[in-house]
């Protein structure tokens, strides 16, 4: 294949990159001679793996590509690196090489060594080594080292594939660097926009639409993709991801509901105002953005392809299920007692907490729900938690258990373990004392009214019951 021709055809399989795979013609033919090194360095999704290969592949140039993310130790690449160039030089000559001579290789000088006999006498060959900066257990001097085999081995060019330059690892000035950068707004659409989905997964009735045919439908397909992306890109992923990848995945995401009353036949194809207003909710969730291991039911639906995943909208029923953390019973208990301190004023503790007063109890209850009802509007667990004491904390606790404490429970170690877990939030101590069990510490919680209400229903407890003014 001619240089033209390979041009064309990676500009139309890559579209947006024209200068990239101009360098790359330029750097590697097969009569011009190409830099020892080369490093193609570029954030995820920006296509410099698969074009690389791509070229390479259409050069007709003898190449091996080693993916570094797929070899679990140093040694594993190095092994990996000397099988794939002698699996691509049989390939290219059509010739077995024995392979006993390569069977080890510990370290660099052994995989110079074995480089140099296996490429002794050949052409140019060109080393690929994909996301070489993500290596695992890698050696100190691999970057190093691999920025000079080609001086070494005059017949060989490395290419290294990496997320950002890898100037200063290298320790060798006057490398060539190719780099990709991120698609603009305009590229993405460029690109999604060649391979538009189709609105209608079977063709509509031809006896009762004779004049649509497959070509206005591929035509209407295109139209409303296009402006489709747009409004996806804008609303979404501006501000969540601008790499093609997440982008394609939002739209896909979002493109089965919202052609859903086209489907059903409340639109028309070409009525996009329309069809933004009925389905703005669409642009409003967070579903399309978040990627999940296991699809919930509610996200299947009968008008998608299969495997496809559609976000939940509000018209979609789902039962909705607070998470919780799985908590031992007493720290349980203290994130309770802490909530309580934080919403409860002190002087209400005698009223809500003790057990021996019955009557005094009913009678402050009663009067403090009276007092509430008239000066205060707002309720409690709306408002900002207020700082409490560690005796406080404890004191609620000891009143909200039934039984006795066992001295197992080590409680000033599940409050510090908390507090490093930002449940509690120490903030303000006497003397600026370190320590964050210091008694004249204070604490408030840093979580909210949802989150204690389904801790108290894991032990049975309704919080709400010794919340002063109670839960609207």
């Amino acid at each position: 294949m001619l240089p033209d021709e390979i041009l064309e055809q990676l500009n139309r399989e890559f579209p947006c990159r024209e200068t990239q795979i101009h360098q790359l013609a330029a750097l590697y033919s097969q009569h011009l001679p190409s830099p020892p090194l080369l490093v193609a360095h570029g954030l995820t999704a920006t296509g410099k793996s698969s074009i690389v290969k791509s070229y390479l592949q259409l050069s007709s140039l003898p190449f091996a590509v080693v993916k570094s993310r797929e070899c679990i130790t140093g040694r594993h690449l190095l092994e990996r690196i000397v099988a794939s160039c002698l699996d691509a030089l049989d390939e290219y000559d059509d010739e077995r090489t024995d392979r006993r001579p390569y069977a080890r290789t510990e370290n660099l000088s052994s995989l110079t060594v074995n480089l140099q006999k296996m490429l002794e006498g050949k052409g140019k060959f060109v080393l690929v080594l994909d996301g070489i900066d993500r290596q695992r257990e890698a050696p100190p001097t691999l970057m190093a080292a691999l920025a000079r085999f080609g001086e070494i081995i005059p017949n060989l060019s490395v290419i290294l594939i990496t997320t950002l330059p890898q100037t200063h690892a290298l320790h060798k000035p006057g490398i060539p660097h190719l780099q990709f950068t991120p698609y603009p707004r305009s590229s993405l659409l460029t690109i999604l926009s060649q391979r538009p989905p189709n609105i209608f997964l079977t063709p509509p009735s031809t006896e009762k639409f004779p004049d649509y045919t497959l070509d206005l439908a591929a035509e209407d397909d295109a139209w409303l993709w296009g402006r489709f992306l747009g409004a996806v890109y804008d609303s979404l992923s501006k501000h969540t991801g601008r790499d093609l990848a997440s982008f394609k995945n939002c739209a896909m995401r979002l493109w089965w509901p919202f052609v859903e009353p086209i489907v059903a036949g409340q639109f028309g194809t070409r009525d996009f105002s329309r069809l933004m207003v009925n389905r703005r909710h669409l642009f409003q969730l967070e579903d399309s953005v978040l990627d999940r291991i296991i699809p919930t039911s509610t996200q299947l639906s009968s008008t998608a392809p299969s495997g496809t995943t559609l976000p939940t909208t509000p018209s979609t029923k789902r039962n909705t299920r607070t998470i919780t953390h799985s908590l031992p019973y007493y720290t349980t208990y203290l994130l309770i007692a802490a909530y309580l301190a934080s919403y409860n004023p002190s002087r209400t503790d005698i009223t809500y907490f003790m057990k021996h007063t019955d009557k005094r109890r009913n009678k402050r209850r009663a009067f403090s729900s009276t007092t509430a009802s008239k000066h205060r509007k707002i309720s409690r667990h709306l408002l900002t938690p207020s700082p409490f004491s560690l005796d406080r904390l404890l004191a609620i606790f000891r009143a909200l258990l039934d039984g006795t404490v066992p001295q197992l429970a080590d409680l000033l170690t599940q409050i510090a373990t908390l507090t490093s877990l930002r449940l509690l939030v120490r903030v303000g101590v006497a003397g600026g004392s370190s320590d964050v069990l210091d008694a004249g510490a204070r604490w408030r919680v840093g979580f909210g009214w949802e989150y204690v209400r389904s801790l108290g229903r894991v032990v049975g407890l309704e919080v709400g019951e010794y919340l002063v003014g109670g839960v609207d």
